[in-house]
């Protein structure tokens, strides 16, 4: 069997994998978010943090109540980073730097858990497990939890009424991520990943002498790594690292893992607003993208230019010969279409092409189908640009699932989709005009440029994956990566809420002849046309600086 069609049959098994969970993850998280019930554990949480979880709230305090949380999540890690040297289970590490410390707090709490450092040879246990693990879990849930309060938005009608920030935070931990996490976990220990919390020892004989390596609590880390579309690995190789990822099955385990809540929120949207067929039409969508994206990326890198390539097969620098092209392929379009950011291969080494399909991932909004939470209230943002460009062209006002798109609606919409783009392209011109950011570029010509318009797009897009060519452990970096990240996760946020607040007043609009159909294939071919106009038209002058003048020339 050639190693195209085994990719083949690998894309054909994770999509059985992912329809055959749609339905009952989709339904579930549905009732999860729509019950009423309280579990005592849930009760006892509400009553440590003095919150009513049955407090409706209207989107100015849901905003305020993810930022306190978000606010008091970055400093609690920060602190935690600048006090491990004295803490048990520090491993002998040195507490981290203050630039590094804000960065690393600032991007686990922002779900885009970037990493300018040696996880194995700079955090201990203690800040694994107590401080970035335990952000895994609820920077995911702040993450649904927003998406959530949008769709009530477009469910609810006379009513400002978004639901409680709280409840939405622990219901989304403690019924959905932890016991999926469990189960995953112990899949993972099966494969062969690592957990313990054994500390530093020497192993194996390498060129005359002898290699350090510390255990930790891997399994449990990477299940939620990959679940909570997080990214931040355990160990420098990420999951490429056998400790992390230890076999092709773990392998396409992961990625399953990736893709699960992000597709099945499209169910649980359906389910919510009361029209499976709504739902189906999002799903369309995010399929079709993510598809499309692996099928080139595969193509890209099993194209033979040159002897090496012919020789090797294919582009296999970079890749692990556990995993090959196409399983590299498939994990790396996933992690960049969603905000994991985790790799199981050093995307810098790919073709030209092919790490501009990873950028142009980035910068579609990671909607296709994104982060868990951030994938579906980002495409349902532009399903409002697609429905008022329609409207546009038949002379009507644009609707969609009963609301009026109005001036208000349409102005938090622009505002949310050129947050990202101004924060990415203001930082990458800012590195390039200045002396000092240039010296961190490993490479020179336009692959030296992707690696500094990679690093922003990583985070201000929250994915947290690098080119790796870049040396991004410096003042200037480590601060201003740390800055759009937060702004590139919670200035989104304040106009999604804004927008379900909106909504969620307005009264139903009856369906009309003249009503566009949102549900249809046609609407999803518009909004597939209108997420690839605005993103081209937003990035390609700087594409066409990197990864396209490089894969051109090569």
């Amino acid at each position: 069997m050639s190693p195209a069609t085994a990719g083949v049959l690998q894309l054909l098994a994770l999509i059985a994998a992912l329809a055959l969970a749609y339905r009952p993850l989709g339904d579930h998280m549905a009732r999860v978010y729509s019950s009423e019930r309280h579990y005592k554990p849930e009760k006892w949480i509400y009553k440590a943090i003095g919150a009513n979880p049955s407090a409706e709230m209207r989107w100015p305090a849901y905003l305020r109540a993810v930022l306190a949380f978000s606010t008091v999540s970055v400093l609690f890690l920060y602190v935690l980073q600048r006090v491990q040297g004295v803490l048990p289970g520090s491993l002998g590490f040195s507490s981290i730097d203050p630039d590094q410390a804000f960065n690393t707090a600032a991007s686990f709490v922002a779900n885009t858990n970037w990493q300018s450092y040696y996880g194995e040879q700079a955090m201990g246990h203690v800040v694994q497990t107590g401080g970035l693990a335990v952000q895994n879990f609820v920077s995911a849930a702040v993450g649904m939890a927003v998406a959530v309060a949008l769709v009530r938005g477009f469910a609810r009608s006379r009513t400002g009424e978004l639901g409680n920030f709280w409840a939405d935070l622990v219901r989304g931990t403690v019924r959905i991520l932890l016991p999926i996490s469990v189960i995953g976990a112990i899949v993972l220990v099966a494969c062969g990943a690592i957990q313990n919390f054994a500390g530093i020892h020497e192993v194996g004989q390498f060129l005359g002498g002898t290699q350090q390596w510390n255990g930790g609590a891997v399994a449990s880390q990477e299940v939620i790594k990959e679940l909570g579309t997080n990214g931040g690995g355990y160990f420098n190789a990420n999951s490429a690292h056998p400790f992390e990822n230890p076999t092709p099955f773990s392998n396409l385990f992961e990625i399953f893992l990736i893709l699960l809540i992000p597709f099945a929120m499209t169910r649980t949207f359906g389910r919510m607003v009361g029209n499976l067929r709504q739902g189906y039409a999002i799903l369309a969508t995010m399929a079709t993208l993510w598809i499309a994206f692996t099928g080139l990326m595969m193509w890209t890198e099993f194209a033979h230019h040159g002897p090496a390539l012919q020789a090797a097969g294919g582009a296999m620098e970079g890749k692990e010969t556990r995993f090959g092209i196409a399983a590299s392929s498939i994990f790396s379009v996933a992690t960049t279409l969603t905000s994991t950011g985790a790799v199981n291969s050093f995307h810098s080494s790919y073709t030209g092409l092919g790490g501009g399909i990873q950028l142009l991932g980035m910068q579609l909004g990671e909607i296709a189908p994104g982060g868990v939470g951030s994938g579906l209230y980002g495409m349902l943002i532009m399903a409002i640009i697609a429905v008022f460009i329609a409207g546009l062209m038949v002379g009507r006002t644009p609707e969609y699932l009963g609301k009026k798109i109005g001036t208000r609606e349409i102005k938090l919409a622009a505002c949310y989709i050129l947050i990202t783009p101004a924060l990415v392209l203001g930082f990458t011109a800012a590195a390039m005009a200045l002396p000092t950011p240039g010296n961190s570029m490993a490479n020179p010509g336009g692959h030296g440029f992707s690696e500094v318009l990679y690093a922003y797009t990583s985070g201000a897009n929250n994915n947290g994956s690098a080119f790796a060519g870049l040396n991004a452990d410096t003042q200037w970096f480590n601060s201003t990566i740390g800055i759009a990240m937060l702004l590139g996760r919670f200035l989104p946020m304040v106009f999604v809420l804004a927008l379900a607040g909106s909504l969620a007043e307005q009264k139903p609009v009856p369906e009309t002849a003249g009503t566009l159909r949102t549900d249809k294939p046609l609407y999803t071919g518009l909004l597939v046309g209108t997420i690839l106009i605005i993103t081209g038209l937003t990035y390609f002058p700087a594409l066409a600086l990197g990864p396209l003048a490089e894969g051109l020339a090569s």
